[in-house]
This record gives structure tokens, sequence and C-alpha cells, in this order.
């Protein structure tokens, strides 16, 4: 049993539980070198647990158990999938009542609100994911050589390697791995050191509902092993798939060691998202969706609002408007007060880079209107809601994207110049656009450079059906969600069918 004294790979196991250890081949267990990471509270910066870490050694081992597991995982019936699938979606909600809301409170310093929204999403990820193993499909095509026909089928493709975040732990997770299942796929999963308990959730769920030994490997890493290991994996014969969703930063790393071996990637590497208030827009309705994607999980999602252009004659009012609504905001630590909305950053060097260019865009001139410019709580990991006014396109905050709870106001004369500032970036993941004109604001949404563009509501917005993604630079590229991810997870093969007697001239 985990936890017990029993062993494994000779090891005691006192000291560690199951989601402190590495999964692979349907066993857990040390790493080959017994060594192991600390994993901190980030609100007090205390240790919680140790736990293993997974080197070169172990990621051959899942790798080889991943590629022997696929060829019986891969010839399972649709209807296999489907009920496992929406059996773990029932086990994870479970987890509602248990251990997982210490878990993500003690990780990722989660509120109450963020929690139940990670549990939720992740339980129908898995039921809408379930739902697309019958729409894996080929088609049949015309064939000009006579007594030929032409099929051509969606295959799995093999070993998928797969990289999740820390920010939205669990749900990430399960869009990681659940779509490469469902489609036949066998997966090798790397957890964001930060939290691997939060993401192990998803492997226990799983592995509850009956998911067969091998078909997903879960190996956390201490930072120090991360990059051998991810490169070992990437690069790795076996792997022929990568998913990645995190930093643009470790992205283009990522994409540079695939493209040196030609592997197809999906990659979602952030977003710097911004939103268009037109003339015509009503204020209230806007700054109520603004604050919202701008400052939940304080600002931690890759969609989260992150810039804000505004007509020249609007700008006085709505600017009033979204501080007097910012800061209503509750924040503080959860520890202490279970009602904030929001709480510390996932560490104090990710709040000190926040608090950084917050002081940098004052220096450059921009007008500080909310927010004190400090880091507080036991670890100083705490910023509360800023919100800045007079941003233009020159300056870092614009820019760079900060995974804060900032909100940059930038003003333009004209909807086209709205446009060209909205298209200012390198980021093209998601953008809303509010104006009471409906066609004009899907005129205006077509022109914004991003994968998602939301007309009066907000940034932060994804159903599990939906390909979600960025159109190239620093949001990455491919697609994750609905018959999008299955396009990624599986290969166009073409089959032929000949009729015997056929003479051949040459």
């Amino acid at each position: 049993m985990p936890g017990t004294t029993n062993g494994v790979n000779g090891h005691s196991m006192s000291t560690l539980h199951y989601d402190q250890l590495l999964y692979t081949g349907g066993e857990y267990k040390k790493s080959h070198d017994s060594s192991s990471f600390a994993v901190n509270n980030p609100m007090t910066g205390d240790k919680i647990y140790e736990c293993a870490s997974a080197g070169i050694e172990d990621y051959e081992e899942a790798i080889s158990n991943a590629h022997e597991a696929y060829g019986t995982w891969s010839q399972t019936s649709p209807t296999s999938r489907r009920l496992i699938m929406l059996k773990a979606a029932d086990i994870i909600e479970s987890y509602a009542e248990g251990v997982a809301p210490e878990i993500l409170s003690s990780e990722v310093s989660a509120v109450s609100s963020w929690f139940k929204i990670n549990l939720m999403a992740t339980a129908g990820i898995l039921r809408e994911t379930a739902g697309l193993v019958t729409h894996i499909k080929g088609e049949i095509v015309p064939a000009d050589r006579p007594g030929t026909t032409i099929l051509v089928a969606r295959q799995p493709v093999g070993v998928v390697f797969a990289i999740s975040p820390w920010n939205a732990p669990v749900n990430l997770t399960a869009r990681a791995v659940a779509c490469p299942l469902v489609c036949g796929n066998t997966v090798v999963l790397k957890p964001s050191e930060f939290s691997p308990k939060s993401q192990h959730l998803v492997v226990r769920a799983l592995r509850e509902a009956g998911l067969p030994a091998g078909c997903l490997n879960f190996l956390p890493t201490s930072a120090e092993k991360a990059a051998a290991v991810t490169e070992y994996a990437v690069k790795h014969r076996k792997v022929l798939r990568v998913n990645f969703t995190g930093s643009d930063r470790l992205g283009r790393i990522i994409a540079g060691w695939a493209a040196t071996c030609m592997k197809q990637c999906v990659l979602e590497c952030g977003g710097k998202a911004p939103v268009i208030v037109l003339e015509d827009a009503n204020i209230h309705d806007s700054v109520e969706s603004i604050v919202f994607g701008a400052l939940s999980n304080s600002g931690q999602i890759c969609m989260s609002t992150e810039r804000v252009i505004v007509h020249h004659s609007k700008a006085d009012t709505f600017t009033k408007q979204l501080v007097d609504r910012a800061r209503k905001v509750r924040y503080g630590n959860h520890l202490e007060l279970p009602d904030v909305s929001m709480s510390g950053l996932y560490s104090c060097q990710s709040a000190a880079r926040v608090v950084g260019m917050v002081k940098k865009a004052v220096e450059q001139g921009a007008e500080l209107l909310l927010g004190d410019m400090k880091a507080t709580g036991p670890n100083q990991t705490i910023v509360g809601p800023h919100v800045l006014r007079g941003v233009s396109c020159d300056m870092q905050i614009f820019q760079e994207e900060s995974f804060g709870p900032l909100i940059v106001i930038s003003e333009a004369g004209s909807e086209q110049e709205a446009i060209e500032l909205a298209n200012d970036s390198d980021f093209s993941l998601c953008a809303s656009v509010f104006s009471q004109d409906v066609l004009r604001a899907m005129e205006v949404a077509k022109q914004v450079r991003t994968g998602s563009c939301h007309i009066y509501g907000p940034t932060v917005y994804i159903e599990a059906t939906l390909p979600n993604g960025g159109t190239g630079g620093a949001s990455g590229y491919g697609r994750f969600g609905g018959v999008a991810g299955v396009e990624e997870f599986t290969e166009r093969k073409i089959i032929s069918l000949v009729k015997p007697g056929l003479r051949y001239t040459f």
C-alpha cells in the first residue's frame, strides 16, 4: 500500500506517499538514483514535502513502457476508452470533498473559487473528450485508377510527451493527456516541479477509472534536471508527438529541439490579451468582464487580460469605473482569509518581477492609478491589483507577459488605431471587443490577430470542445480541444485496395 514500509524497488516507502513518487508502467517507484526535490508552499516559503525526481534513466523506462502499452491500448474499442474517461470525470469531482482543496491551496495558493473552477473544468474536459472517441473519422476518396478504392484513415500516433503547468494544474494536465489517450496514444507526462501532487490528481483518477498500466506515465522532475530530461524526451525516437503549455521562453526551446528531429508539437505558450473598448460600449459590462479577465487567479492565466485599449472619448469615464471596481477586489493571504478572490503569486521571484514591471512603467511615464508597488505576505508573494494609464506600445509592460494582477490602459482615437495597438504584440492567443453594435464588433474581432476573440465577454474563456491556441509567434502553434485536438494527436493514413487481376503497363 502507498505510504507503507513494504518498499518499492528495494527502497523504503515510509517517508514517501504514492503521489510523491514516479508512476511508470503501472507502478509507483522512486527514481533510479533515489533523488528528490523539495516542493514548497509559495505563501509561506516552507517545504511541504519531498518528491521523487526523475532522471534520464527514468524517462527511458517510462517511454519504453508507454511504447509497449501502445500496442494494446491503440487497439481498444472506442467504448472502452470512453467509459474510462467518463468514470475518471466522476472520480475527479469526488476529490472536491477530499484532500484536493488542501493540495491546491498549499502548492499553488489556490483560492476556493479557483480550486472549484479547476476541478469542475477537469471533469468537463474528461467528459467532452470521451465524446470525441467516435469523431476519429476517415474518408473514402475517389480513385482515377480502375479497380482501386482509397481509404484515408485516422490512426493514433504512438507515444506522446506532455508537459503541463502549475497555474491551472488539474485541468491543464487533463487537457494535456485526455485527447491523446482517447485517440489511442500513450503518454509520458512531465508535471511542473511546483505542483506535482495537484497534477497527480488526474493520474490518480484515470488509474482508479481503469486506465491500463503503461498508458499514462507520471514523472516529476527537479528544476535542475528539467532541461536535460525534457530534451531527451523531445528527441527520443519513440516519442512521436509533443505538447506543451507554459512560457514562450521554454516553448521556443522545445520547438527548437523538436525541429532537429522533424517532430510535430502542440504549443500554447502564453498571451498578452488585448481588450478593445469602442466608444459605443456599455462601460459597466466592459469593466466587469475586464476585471474578471485580468484578476482571476491573480492574473496567472495565459488568457488573462493584459492590455486595455479604450477610445479617447470614453477613457475618463471608463478608467474611473475600472479603478473603482478593481479596488473592491478582496485579496490577501488565503490561509488566513478564506473568502479572498486573489492570493499570492506562485513564487516570490514572480511577485518581484511583476512589481518591477510596474515600477519601470511608472519611470517611463505611465500613471499609477491603483496599487502600492509592493509584494507582501509571509513570503512576499501577495501583489494587489494594479491599474496603470498612459501606457504606450514601446513600454515593457505593454509587450511582455506579466502573469500578474495588472491592468494597463492605452487610448486610441479610432477603431483602426485600436486594432493596430491590439496587434502590436508577439502574442496571439485571445482578445475581447466591446461594442453595442454586434456587427461592428464582429468585423473588429476578425481583424484582431488572435486564436480567439470574444465579444462582450472576458478574455478568460474556453470550452473543452473549442480549438484553443494561438496563431503563431510567442503564443505557439497547434490546437488543443475538440476535433482539432483529434487532428493533432492522430495521423492520416492512406490505404488503397486494388481489385485482383489489374494489369500494369510501363
